[in-house]
């Protein structure tokens, strides 16, 4: 019933608040054979339903307490059951409209109760119970993506449980399972014979549909309109996040009777949606009917004189302009439903705005009118958004063509330049050729976008606002105008909204870019300054960053920065600072002298009592400065470069500042840069921990959040940590854990927190500081970057035992054992650490095995991934040396032996050295070593001993001694070359190497042969020196 309700149900799409299921034949068709099944569960498995679940059902119910007659004990608004469960509580119980059930006998008898309104309910239950097989059986039965093995799971843990209400809790999930089966089966059989339409077939009865459009009394339809005039590659008009719906377009349908009809056409068929008028609507994508096989047979429903007259029509099309053939490639929407990334949807759209601006030179007003049928096609706006201009009048105000008159005429030569502009660009080589190794040694910190391509918008230009057409006008006069005119140009560009995309890609689309770079290279002051607020202001556009690196703007930049004229000293650095977002800019930045000028913009006096003006735009000039070198700090060569130049003194001075506006920057950079060590025991030795932890106090956010994430990348080190534990500085932190509505701020504080309590005397704060009730309260509902390090401080804690109590009595072992079940790698790792660390509590075990945690942790020994493998393998040892039973339990899990055996054949040490502590704790049960030696672990064992590492050493050497108690296993070490390695470990100066080695040797030492070789490879000469 999960599997079926999670990924063949259909459910609604809200973008606030949880999905309900939509109203369609498929879902009816699912809700009416679940309603069968509980209808009949009673009857035909009485024992199965009187099962207790392990959670209530809820739901908000529509019947009445008089509907409750016998068996149930009614008072006012408030129903309970008669029969109550092994806990005293009733198997139903309805309040204020909300009703609990924890048993199939009640829900059957809720069904019988509802009467006509059991469907109703049935949908209620399930919508508020997404994943009700969770519930009923308990969260290690929830589903999940991929294999789903919780039927062998459970089976395992009943073979070592001979309880009568196992065995009924086993039948009841194979009937829940194959209940799953035959719904999916069902929905199958339905699906397949439903016909699939595609984005041809869509577009081919939308041609169709406009030939019966029209003025005249004939006409069947007014008009019919796709919402968004571009077309995707594959064929699609929609969002790319809606094509992953199978959505292919939207419509705009005006018929001669009803109100317009606002129409979503999609690969499973078409349907009226909740009024989308174009793209962004996102409250209006949700489904308002029923769904109809295609567009004739949708209106054909909804409009009768669309019904009436269609019939009557004769059904011959027009040629279609070639406008709309432009597209030759179509992809199969599919592609998209695969789960395409946004990446490939931009390289598309790319490829469309390429390809068309390439069209040849035949596609004239001339030649379309031979083809041209009518004069809605313009209307309509379905011609190529890159008509001449004469196309474009057709569909604009006459406002606008008569404020825009003379712009005609130009516009072909204009688009000409611009294209021409943009091809001579792409041939622009950065310095140094081709890809050279700085390009694979960026900084690991840097940000996925860096690589994506950039972002490109259809440009229909029916649509574009007055305002693009004006900047296009100014950027003529940029081109021809003399120095006035250019200023003037200039001060008029910066009167519109530059913040707006449509004013930045008209600056671009006209040429104007290179207008505004080359005036960087003017002697005149003025018009420097007039550029670089322009450049400014529209580089935070990604397209225009990297067009301005195109046309090499940040090379002229970065000579700017030795002018004289402190203005432009800081508008070069800000622009540099936005544009340097993306590796090839901070390379150039680098490789043109950028990073030490930038570096020498640092040196000025910001912390001085009183400033007078010149100091002042000192200050400024430094912000800017630093505002550059943090976006150029993702980069590893820049970090290198910075710190060659002399920057880490600087901005420890000007991590005093008292100007908020100035510290973001700084500590942006030095929080960035903290990724390096060198740059960890920089920070620790300037004396800037304390000034990171006085900031911590600042009321800005965002510099709290920079200063926290700082500290957590220093705080690696033993002494900082001791540091920010002198300068108080973990009170702060712990107050910053109630920001739970800034994830980036709780994230970075976290991961401080974390870092912090791997030192003892820092738990010891927290502790006082009440930090682990509120860190176990964040363990559920964060995103998994908080998580990561909300468990790694728990971990980290729970080696302090009082901890171990707090973070069981706070409510913390079930979310962890929950969060088993994730696929995050570091998550994992250190979930592990800290369910192995309460498990070393014996009441903390006990919880644990309640939950079925220790099978989590051994499914863990199968991930991929060795230091989940590592984690998970320390996590089990004191998962068996505190269980009650752990010899018993260890065998429970089918295949769970092999699989730690396998392990010793990894090529991880640190995976070797967990799976040999485990076995260790495994030997010590008589038949699970019975298990462990029929499946070679002896040979195994014995392979290892040639390792160096000590911890390895020393588990290795616990597992040999313990795995000598059964049969010939001393004999077959013995012979498998395992004593003299051993021998050789007496030497080692660890003194936990030694006693393991002392055991092991204790052990081998009671066959004789194994004497001999001791004493051949002079075990009494090393035990001598080891006694000394």
């Amino acid at each position: 019933m999960g599997i079926a309700l999670t990924r063949a149900a259909q459910w609604t799409t809200a973008s606030s608040g949880t999905g309900k299921l939509e109203i369609t034949p498929l879902n009816e068709s699912l809700l009416k054979e679940i309603l069968d099944f509980v209808e009949n569960f009673s009857s035909r498995h009485p024992q199965e339903a009187n099962l207790e679940f392990k959670e209530p059902l809820k739901w908000k119910t529509t019947l009445d307490p008089c509907n409750f007659k016998m068996e149930y004990e009614v008072s006012g608004q408030t129903v309970r059951s008669v029969e109550a469960s092994s806990d005293g509580q009733p198997l139903l119980h309805l309040s204020s409209s909300t009703i609990c059930v924890l048993t199939f006998s009640q829900l059957t008898k809720i069904v019988r109760i509802a009467n006509d309104k059991k469907l109703k309910e049935l949908r209620t239950c399930l919508e508020e119970n997404r994943d009700p097989v969770a519930k009923i059986l308990g969260p290690s039965f929830a589903t999940v993506e991929g294999e789903d093995t919780s039927v062998l799971r459970f089976l395992e843990k009943v073979n070592s449980n001979e309880d009568k209400e196992h065995d009924v809790r086993i039948k009841l999930l194979i009937l829940l399972k194959q209940l799953d089966t035959q719904l999916l089966s069902s929905l199958l059989k339905q699906i397949s014979q439903e016909i699939r339409l595609s984005p041809d077939t869509v577009k081919n009865d939308v041609t169709l549909l406009k030939s019966f459009c029209g003025n005249g009394e004939q006409r069947v339809l007014i008009s019919v309109q796709y919402t968004s005039d571009y077309e995707y590659l594959n064929g699609c008009r929609t969002p790319p996040w809606r094509q992953v719906h199978g959505e292919i377009c939207y419509l705009v349908i005006h018929t001669c009777d009803t109100d317009p009809l606002y129409v979503t056409c999609s690969t499973a068929g078409v349907f009226l949606n909740g009024g989308i008028k174009q793209e962004g609507d996102e409250n209006a994508y949700e489904r308002k009917s029923d769904i109809y096989k295609d567009l004739v047979t949708l209106l054909k429903h909804h409009s009768p004189h669309f019904a009436e007259h269609i019939n009557k029509q004769d059904f011959r099309v027009q040629k279609e302009p070639p406008s709309t053939q432009k597209i030759e490639h179509v992809e199969p929407v599919g592609a998209e439903e695969q789960g395409q990334t946004q990446r490939s949807y931009e390289h598309q759209e790319k490829n469309v705005h390429e390809k068309a601006r390439q069209q040849p030179a035949q596609n004239k007003p001339g030649s379309k009118k031979k083809l041209e049928p009518s004069s809605k096609w313009k209307n309509l706006g379905l011609g190529s958004p890159y008509q001449e201009e004469d196309d474009r009048k057709a569909s604009r105000s006459s406002i606008l063509e008569s404020s825009l008159q003379g712009i005609g005429k130009k516009k072909a030569e204009l688009s000409s330049s611009s294209l021409h502009g943009h091809q001579s660009s792409q041939k622009i080589k950065t310095p140094g050729g081709g890809p050279s190794s700085e390009d694979q040694s960026e900084s690991s910190s840097e940000d996925e976008e860096d690589e994506e391509q950039p972002e490109r918008r259809p440009e229909s230009h029916a649509d574009l606002p007055s305002e693009y057409w004006h900047i296009q006008k100014l950027v003529k006069y940029l081109k021809g105008g003399n120095q006035t005119a250019t200023v003037i140009a200039l001060c008029s560009m910066r009167d519109f909204n530059l913040a707006q995309e449509t004013c930045q890609l008209a600056i671009r689309d006209v040429g104007g870019l290179e207008v505004l770079i080359n005036l960087l290279d003017t002697e005149e002051i003025k018009c420097k300054i007039g550029s670089l607020k322009i450049l400014k202001e529209i580089s935070c556009n990604s397209q225009i960053r990297r067009a301005i690196a195109d046309l090499q703007g940040l090379q002229t930049m970065v000579k700017i920065l030795d002018s004289p004229d402190k203005e432009l000293k800081c508008l070069a650095a800000e622009t540099i600072g936005n544009v340097a977002k993306f590796r090839r800019a901070r390379r150039t930045v680098r490789q043109h002298g950028g990073i030490k000028r930038l570096v020498e913009l640092l040196d000025c006096v910001p912390d001085s009592a009183t400033l007078t003006q010149e100091q002042e735009k000192d200050v400024e000039v430094a912000r800017c400065g630093a505002l550059a070198l943090w976006s150029c700090s993702r980069s590893t060569w820049n970090k290198g470069a910075i710190r060659k130049a002399g920057g880490i003194p600087l901005l420890g001075r000007l991590l005093k500042s008292p100007h908020e506006n100035m510290l973001i920057p700084v500590v942006g950079t030095l929080q960035e840069c903290a990724s390096e060590k060198t740059y960890r025991i920089a920070i620790q030795t300037e004396g800037m921990i304390e000034d990171l932890v006085k900031n911590l106090n600042s009321e800005n956010r965002e510099l709290q959040m920079h200063c926290a994430s700082a500290i957590f990348k220093c705080a690696e080190d033993r002494k900082t940590r001791d540091l920010v534990r002198r300068y108080e500085g973990l009170r702060p932190l712990v107050a910053l854990l109630q920001e739970t509505e800034n994830k980036q701020l709780l994230a970075a504080a976290t991961g401080a927190i974390w870092k912090c309590s791997i030192s003892m005397e820092n738990v010891e704060k927290f502790q006082e500081y009440k930090a682990l009730e509120t860190l176990v309260a964040l363990l559920t509902e964060q995103p998994e970057e908080v998580l990561v390090n909300v468990v790694g401080a728990l971990g980290e804690c729970a080696q302090n035992p009082p901890n171990r109590a707090v973070i069981r009595k706070c409510g913390g072992i079930q979310p962890l054992v929950n969060l088993l079940t994730g696929t995050n790698q570091p998550l994992l790792v250190n979930v592990t650490r800290a369910v192995g660390a309460c498990a070393m509590e014996p009441e903390n075990m006990a919880v644990i095995d309640r939950l079925d945690g220790v099978r989590l942790l051994w499914s863990l020994l199968k991930n991929p991934n060795p230091d989940v493998q590592a984690s998970a393998a320390w996590a089990i040892c004191p998962c068996i040396e505190n269980a009650k039973d752990a010899g018993e339990m260890v065998r429970s899990f089918v295949g769970g032996l092999e699989l730690i055996v396998h392990l010793l054949r990894s090529t991880s040490k640190d995976v070797l050295a967990g799976v040999c502590a485990a076995i260790a704790e495994i030997a010590k049960d008589e038949e699970n070593l019975a298990v462990i030696t029929d499946h070679g672990v002896v040979a195994l064992l014995a392979r290892l001993t040639d390792m160096e590492d000590n911890l390895l050493r020393r588990y290795l050497a616990e597992a040999i001694a313990h795995c000598c108690a059964w049969g010939a296993n001393r004999v077959s070490f013995g012979e498998a070359g395992a004593v003299a390695p051993l021998v050789r470990y007496l030497r080692s100066d660890n003194a936990s190497v030694h006693r393991a080695t002392a055991q092991a040797l204790f052990q081998l030492s009671k066959d004789p042969d194994n004497c001999i070789t001791m004493h051949e490879n002079g075990v009494v000469k090393g035990r001598k020196r080891d006694s000394k």
